[in-house]
């Protein structure tokens, strides 16, 4: 229907009008809300109301419990520098190692699901953190051995940092921090700083030159400091994660967030890094960095900035003050800051006193004078000074079992853990023995102990250059604990540890069982067979202990291990000197006692009194036997001639190696006529030998350069008036390509392969001892073409013994390490059954403490407890776990050994204790052990064995012993070179000393076997006798 415009204008007009108020009315309702939102937002931002309430809520179930056993309810840290430092981010690694070394999780934390969840979502996990922490060590009575704290110096509480330090810091970092007037106020993000952060960075994407300030407040830098990947902020998100950790961690304790606020302050001031020092290391807080840096005590600046500001002592508090500003400014930068950039350090150190002065923190006066104030950064410290490390032993064993349990090489970093452990040493009884061997080492003390005597001191001589050594082990729980160790050497090494020493005739004892081991053996192998069938058996011409087995199995009728074993030790040996083909050429043994020369003992009476050559031939017999089991009869390798030439050339290739090496040492990195002139100072001067030499070495110089060598080698002697036409005849005759290497070496009397070494490094300069070994391998071969000749088969066959023996050293060696010998190869000589192949007291304790033990291997423990974050959520206790023995010497063995050990005290070295070892109580307890006297000599030896030379190194008494049923350890006196030619004492010394200690025995003896180890004590106020405190390092 069409109708008049007239009429639908009216209309349409009206409709235009209601849309335009319902626009306008939108409009409104929208700018109100944006304004109520605005304001709600700014109401949050000024009062933290809604965050107070939201994250107070999310706190309340965060938390965690300590419960038994391992947690499958825990989170650990990343990689934060605190969390490093500490330890926590490394117990993971740390359980899953002591796992395998013997230990459990004896409780460990169980993190709340809310903690968890925190954690899953990235943020570190909110509890209330240490500012100090370090290794705690305690003995096994509780006694307190070791404890340290970083950072050393610390404010305990807000109320202790001077007031005009926490508004400086605040006015430069946080201003609004403490504002009194928003007791909910999040303290991780102040909302200016951050909106102008945001800003420049976006402004930085359109100008790179456009300033980026952090907006940063002192709680998300805390959260930095500690936690972030190395201590940086890498990444936006990175920044983010600081924030929302730090505002969870501000609400643990409820809405209102001022205590937390003014910890936050403290918590800043003791986390604070200020790079590191030498001989200090890593400076955290700025307590320690005032005493890093500038020298100054953190006592005495607190106080001078806590006293009214006065006329008096004004230019003293700007002093102070103007340190505190210039550290709390470094952390910007430490690294520059306090090292290269220390002068931009101070101009900026103005413009704050300044800044602060303008901002009424400070008052003129005190910007004046620390303006006028010059500070200067402390020389680097001095390594510190270190108490006697006598005393310190006790410490260092145990720090030195920690660092092996953890897998960690540095002390440094061990000391800063948060962790607490304790130790099975006794640290008073250590403190005791360890008075007892210094007393030993006077004059007085040695008379007090009774080691002047026959066989021990004699009366000129003097204690002090002795070293005396102690280990004592109980037997407890099924496991060995070490209760003493220590030694009179002043410094960190540890005798009973440390080094290779010749105990003498105590490697008998290994000696005794290898051989009891082998007698087992044959047993096995021949004790149920008949006669007629053991009669056919025809042992190796050499192989003396099959050869009685057979005959003693062939003639008794006792067939049991033990019956053979105890007629083993009966069988008798010449005691006669005689001459030795062994380690690698002839050697001659003697005996202690001359009268046992010439004497046929058994071996039970030759272990007794510590009989020399019984137990050398007794060690050629485990040779023999041991080189028939590994290389088969001796008529294969002595009589097959592929087998001959194969060991021959094993034994070129290790000999000359040898060689080659000992000339590559003396003459590598020297100038090429220096090496020569080196060479040619043990060249008799004879024109043919020195010819020989020079062409030999420098085969391509030219004449003139021979003439001047030669004039300069003859000068004064017969030979200098030689005319240049026989230096050119002498340069033409010995030419290199006239003689070979071998014939080269005989005209000069040098040794053909220092000869082309020599010749080779003036080629090669550069070159490796690899590349020379390598190179050589056909001279090598060709100077030994003579041994190859069927003239010398005597001389080869002793050459092919030596290559086959040696494989029976490496089965000694076996059978040694598995009884814990700590070194990897037995020296390789029958001496090695008299102690010249060395050992250390403490296997040798360990040793004897198998005997003890019954043959039965149990754990050996230094460390109990290890209690890693207590009062953390990643609180952790490994404690040890109850170990099953592990069978390693039979009972029959066992029991042969303990009666040839018992009678070296009733019969034999050891009968100054055939009565018992006595306590001051009058208690006796019985003492089996071996005794050995190690006389380390350096011998030169001329053709047939002839000896013209000996100089004493090294002498030693050594008395290794179980007392009653729990304890066994080993007791060593040594004297060194130069001093050790001035005596003759024997272990019948270490043997009386023990004797002499029973007063500081007595309180670990005595204690009852039923009572258990104590654990650490609550706190440690004082340190015990003996006990440490971290030293800089």
């Amino acid at each position: 229907m069409n109708r008049p415009l007239n009429r639908i204008l009216p209309r349409v007009t009206g409709l235009a009008s209601v849309w335009t108020w319902v626009k306008w009315s939108l409009l409104a309702a929208l700018l109100i809300a944006v304004a109520i939102v605005a304001r709600l937002v700014q109401s949050e931002i000024e009062t933290s109301r809604l965050q107070a309430r939201y994250l107070s809520e999310l706190t309340r179930d965060v938390g965690y419990t300590v419960e038994t056993g391992p947690s499958d309810h825990i989170r650990f840290p990343a990689n934060g520098p605190y969390d490093q430092r500490l330890g926590y981010a490394m117990i993971p690694a740390f359980q899953e190692r002591l796992l395998a070394r013997g230990f459990v999780v004896g409780k460990q934390a169980r993190d709340s699901q809310r903690m968890l969840s925190l954690g899953e979502r990235g943020l570190f996990l909110p509890f209330e953190e240490k500012d100090q922490a370090g290794l705690m060590l305690f003995d096994s009575t509780g006694a307190p051995l070791f404890a340290t704290v970083f950072p050393q110096r610390v404010y305990a509480d807000f109320d202790l940092v001077p007031r005009v330090v926490a508004d400086s810091l605040l006015f430069i970092e946080d201003r609004y921090l403490l504002d009194a007037n928003e007791p909910n106020r999040n303290p991780a993000i102040d909302w200016g700083r951050f909106g102008r952060a945001v800003a420049d960075q976006a402004l930085h994407v359109v100008n790179r030159h456009q300033a980026r300030p952090g907006g940063s407040t002192l709680a998300t830098q805390i959260e930095k400091f500690r936690h972030s990947p190395e201590g940086r902020t890498a990444t936006p998100p990175e920044k983010l994660r600081q924030i929302a950790s730090a505002s969870v961690r501000a609400y643990l304790n409820g809405p209102q967030t001022m205590l937390a606020r003014r910890t936050i302050v403290v918590r800043y001031l003791n986390s604070v890094p200020l790079a590191a020092r030498p001989h200090i290391g890593e400076i955290t807080g700025l307590g320690d960095g005032l005493a890093a840096w500038y020298g100054r005590d953190f006592n005495d600046v607190n106080r001078i900035l806590s006293a009214p500001t006065t006329g008096d002592n004004v230019d003293e508090q700007g002093k102070a003050f103007r340190e505190v500003l210039s550290l709390i400014i470094a952390q910007r930068a430490p690294s520059y800051f306090l090292n290269s950039g220390y002068p931009a350090l101070q101009k900026l150190t103005d413009s704050y006193l300044r800044l602060l002065s303008n901002g009424g923190v400070i008052s003129p006066a005190l910007r004046d004078a620390a303006l006028d104030a010059q500070i200067e950064r402390s020389a680097p410290p001095a390594a510190a000074h270190v108490q006697s490390f006598v005393s310190r032993k006790a410490v260092t064993s145990a720090r030195a079992s920690l660092l092996s349990a953890l897998g960690i090489s540095d002390l440094y970093q061990l000391d800063q853990f948060d962790l607490q452990a304790t130790s099975t040493l006794d640290n008073g009884v250590q403190q005791a023995v360890a008075e007892r061997l210094a007393q030993a080492s006077t004059r007085d003390g040695a008379q007090k102990a009774g080691l002047y005597g026959y066989e021990m001191l004699a009366p000129k001589d003097d204690p002090s250059h002795l070293t005396y050594s102690f280990t004592l082990y109980e037997r407890r729980n099924g496991a060995n604990l070490l209760r003493v160790q220590t030694d009179s050497v002043n410094e960190p090494f540890d005798v009973n540890r440390g080094g290779r020493i010749n105990l003498g005739s105590t490697a008998k004892l290994r000696t005794l069982i290898t051989y009891l081991q082998i007698v087992s053996d044959l047993h096995a192998r021949y004790a149920n067979l008949s006669n007629a069938e053991l009669a056919r058996v025809k042992p190796d011409p050499i192989d003396g202990l099959s050869r009685w087995a057979l005959d003693y199995l062939s003639h008794t009728r006792d067939r049991s291990l033990q019956a053979m074993l105890d007629a083993a030790v009966e069988r008798k040996y010449s005691a006669s000197p005689d001459v030795f083909y062994t380690g690698g050429g002839a050697q001659v043994f003697s005996n202690f006692e001359k009268s046992d020369n010439g004497r046929i003992l058994t071996l039970h009476t030759a272990f007794e009194h510590s009989v020399n050559l019984v137990f050398v031939r007794l060690m050629r017999d485990i040779v023999h036997y041991e080189t028939l089991q590994a290389a088969g009869p001796s008529s294969s390798w002595l009589g097959d001639p592929d087998q001959r030439r194969h060991y021959l050339q094993q034994f070129v290739d290790g000999e000359s190696q040898v060689y080659v090496k000992r000339y590559y040492t003396r003459y590598a990195g020297k100038a090429p006529d220096d090496a020569l002139a080196l060479m040619l100072k043990d060249v008799r001067k004879s024109p043919p030998k020195i010819a020989t030499v020079l062409r030999s070495v420098a085969p391509n110089e030219s004449l003139a350069w021979f003439d001047a060598q030669m004039r300069v080698q003859l000068k004064g002697t017969p030979a200098a008036t030689l005319s240049d036409d026989d230096l050119a005849r002498l340069y033409a005759k010995y030419a290199i390509d006239r003689f070979n290497l071998n014939d080269r070496g005989y005209i000069a009397s040098v040794h053909p392969l220092a000869l082309w070494t020599l010749n080779y490094l003036r080629a090669h300069p550069a070159a490796s001892l690899a590349d020379v070994q390598r190179d050589s391998r056909d001279a090598r071969f060709y100077t030994y073409s003579w041994l190859y000749k069927t003239r010398y088969h005597a001389t080869q066959d002793r050459r092919i013994r030596r290559m086959v023996e040696l494989r029976a050293y490496a089965e000694i060696t076996k059978s040694w390490r598995a009884l814990g010998y700590p070194f990897a190869e037995v020296t390789p000589s029958y001496a090695a059954a008299i102690g010249a192949s060395g050992d250390q007291p403490d296997a040798l304790a360990k040793l004897i403490g198998l005997i003890a033990n019954g043959g039965q291997k149990v754990p050996t423990e230094t460390i109990t407890r290890l209690d890693f974050a207590k009062g953390t959520p990643y609180e952790t206790r490994f404690v040890r776990a109850t170990a099953q023995p592990q069978p390693t010497l039979s009972p029959e063995i066992v029991n042969v050994a303990h009666t040839l050990l018992r009678d070296v005290v009733l019969n034999g070295t050891a009968r100054r204790l055939a009565g018992g070892f006595t306590l001051p109580d009058g208690k006796t307890l019985d003492v089996y052990g071996k005794t050995g006297t190690g006389d380390q000599r350096f011998n030169v030896y001329a053709r047939g064995a002839r000896l013209i030379e000996s100089r004493k190194v090294n002498r030693s008494g050594t008395f290794v012993f179980v007392l009653g049923d729990r304890f066994f350890g080993v007791l060593t006196a040594t004297a060194h070179e130069p001093y050790a030619a001035r005596y003759d004492f024997t272990s019948a010394m270490a043997v009386q000393l023990l004797k002499s200690m029973a007063p500081a025995l007595a309180p670990l003896i005595e204690r009852p076997a039923g009572t258990r180890t104590a654990g650490p004590a609550p706190q440690a106020e004082t340190p015990a006798p003996g006990a440490a405190t971290a030293q800089p390092s």
